[in-house]
């Protein structure tokens, strides 16, 4: 037993997997802590009203933000991961890619020039648009989804902690008092930015990737293969990414989204760590795994989901328990609507991290179709339901709304999986 541990523990595929989870597990950190760091300076230092319309701004880029992903990171994985050993047809996968993404960047910028300079409350602010759509463009550099594919993720992880080193160190240096707001964005884009630089170069240096004029037919095959992932993707955002566009467009004042932001910020923390750099770590390998044992798959899908949802409950009530102190922490100010935003949105949380692993694995078993299907649906409802729930009842309709439709996914996922697997258990 002691001998098939061992032979176990010092295999390539387990220290691969072991380097991926560590190295994702160390950028999970990073994306704990230094929300942490910075996010009580920059709420105290700009004020409510000024972090609000950067949120805002932020909230308003994220849109493009999916556009150019495209549901890249996650069809794009899976392509690399399979033709990994094969250089030339990696090449193909990279610059088929790059070629759509440089494009739905173009469309994005003139979609979001048109979109300011057309309604007052975007263009009397429309210079920190302009600077946060910066992000767009580091994100478009960063081939996160390459990356992810050759399971290399430490490249991941440096690349992205440097970016926020650098702008958190840039943030205590340059932003002072409330009217610097407007470095925030900058320097946001700016780490975005020198990442996506330096990861395009690692890829032709390391990997032997070399850039190529793809064929129509290349990049038709790849928009196709992302198309129901980003279609799931664009009514994910439209009761995720969503709420704090709704509080921003039906609040009479900035102070009170940012208000909601920061029990958003909270959420955000909450609910990545650490659960996010064991999906990214797992995706490719269930994607392999699958393709050679499909049952072996959902068994281990299935006993990750249940230990995640375990881990989770434990940590919301953890959380609910002390949300007014955690809210004084970070905001100077036991704020009562920031906490009891808070509470709501861990509600929510749970139900999000009681599907992680059933909704990816979907995508890992080939079930792109019903993955879109379920996000279409309930992402028209949650949109909906968002914008509806905001107008009548601000901050605290946007977050019980979310609760439902989290909700409402969990079940239909259930169901799903249930139709799909019960020939193969019978």
């Amino acid at each position: 037993m002691f001998y098939r541990l061992e032979k176990i523990l010092l295999s390539p595929t387990y220290k691969t997997l072991l380097e991926n989870f560590l190295s994702l597990s160390f950028l999970q950190f990073a994306n704990y802590i230094f929300p942490l760091i910075i996010l009580p300076y920059l709420v105290r230092v700009l004020g409510p009203e000024k972090f609000g319309l950067i949120v805002l701004a932020q909230a308003f880029i994220a849109y493009f933000q999916i556009l150019t992903d495209y549901g890249f990171n996650l069809s794009a994985p899976r392509e690399i991961s399979i033709n990994r050993e094969n250089k030339e047809k990696v090449s193909e996968i990279f610059s088929s890619v790059m070629i759509i993404k440089f494009f739905l960047l173009l469309f994005s910028l003139g979609l979001m020039t048109i979109i300011v300079f057309s309604f007052k409350k975007f263009r009397q602010d429309w210079l920190i648009y302009y600077l946060t759509f910066g992000m767009v463009l580091g994100q478009t550099l960063f081939p996160i989804w390459f990356f992810q594919g050759m399971e290399r993720m430490k490249y991941i992880t440096f690349l992205n902690v440097l970016a926020k080193l650098i702008f958190t160190i840039a943030i205590f240096i340059f932003v002072k008092r409330s009217s610097d707001y407007l470095y925030v964005p900058l320097l946001n884009s700016l780490g975005f930015i020198v990442a996506g630089v330096l990861a395009l170069r690692i890829v032709f240096r390391d990997f032997g990737v070399f850039f190529r004029i793809p064929s129509f037919e290349d990049v038709k095959h790849h928009l196709k293969e992302g198309w129901h992932v980003f279609v799931s993707l664009v009514f994910i955002t439209g009761y995720t990414n969503s709420r704090i566009f709704a509080v921003g467009l039906f609040s009479t004042n900035n102070a009170i989204t940012g208000y909601y932001a920061v029990a958003e910020k909270l959420m955000v923390i909450v609910q990545a760590f650490p659960l996010a750099s064991v999906i990214q770590a797992l995706y490719p390998r269930l994607s392999k795994i699958y393709a050679e044992n499909k049952l072996k798959a959902k068994f281990m899908a299935d006993k990750l989901q249940r230990y995640t949802t375990l881990a989770y409950l434990m940590i919301c009530i953890t959380f609910f328990l002390i949300a007014p102190k955690v809210v004084e922490i970070v905001a100077g100010s036991s704020y009562e609507e920031t906490a009891l935003a808070f509470r709501l949105l861990l509600v929510a949380v749970l139900f999000i991290n009681a599907n992680a692993f059933r909704v990816n694995f979907l995508l890992v078993s080939g079930n792109a179709d019903i993955f879109a299907k379920i996000h279409l649906v309930m992402g028209s409802v949650g949109s909906i339901m968002v914008f509806l729930f905001c107008y009548f009842f601000l901050y605290l309709g946007t977050a019980i709304s979310i609760i439902l439709i989290e909700l409402l996914v969990l079940i239909k996922t259930i169901i799903e999986e249930k139709r799909i697997w019960r020939p193969y258990m019978n």
